[in-house]
């Protein structure tokens, strides 16, 4: 198989992996350093979502780190279709998620405005 930038079993597969570990823990930081943050369900599930990606690029961190210091070739078709699988898993779970959480924001915007016109329509 043709060698890429960011492949399994390479050095820059494994910065991109270490890049995906710490964008997904910055993020979970962030979201749970939010006032009551478990009284949403989106963004618990948020947080789950990153959580599991997170996990999942620690994993072929370590995946790659072995290979590294071993090296030993990732490059079988088999493994990069279950990494591309859990790729697209992790990221569509991500952006579903993501999705889920901006809507219930913008929902609750759009109930505090219409709100904010009828107390005024009734003059108090």
């Amino acid at each position: 198989m043709k060698v890429f930038i960011g492949s399994p079993g390479t050095v820059s597969g494994l910065m991109l992996r270490i890049y995906q570990c710490a964008f997904a823990a910055a993020s979970i930081a962030v979201m749970v350093s939010a006032s009551d943050f478990s009284s949403y369900t989106a963004f618990c599930y948020l947080i789950a979502s990153m959580g599991l990606q997170l996990l999942w690029s620690f994993g072929l961190a370590c995946l790659d780190v072995y290979a590294l210091r071993r090296k030993r070739d990732l490059q079988n078709p088999v493994l990069v279709s279950l990494f591309v699988v859990g790729d697209w898993n992790g990221a569509s779970n991500c952006y579903i998620s993501l999705q889920n959480s901006i809507f219930s924001v913008f929902y609750w915007l759009q109930l505090c405005y219409h709100w904010q016109l009828h107390v005024r329509r009734q003059g108090l």
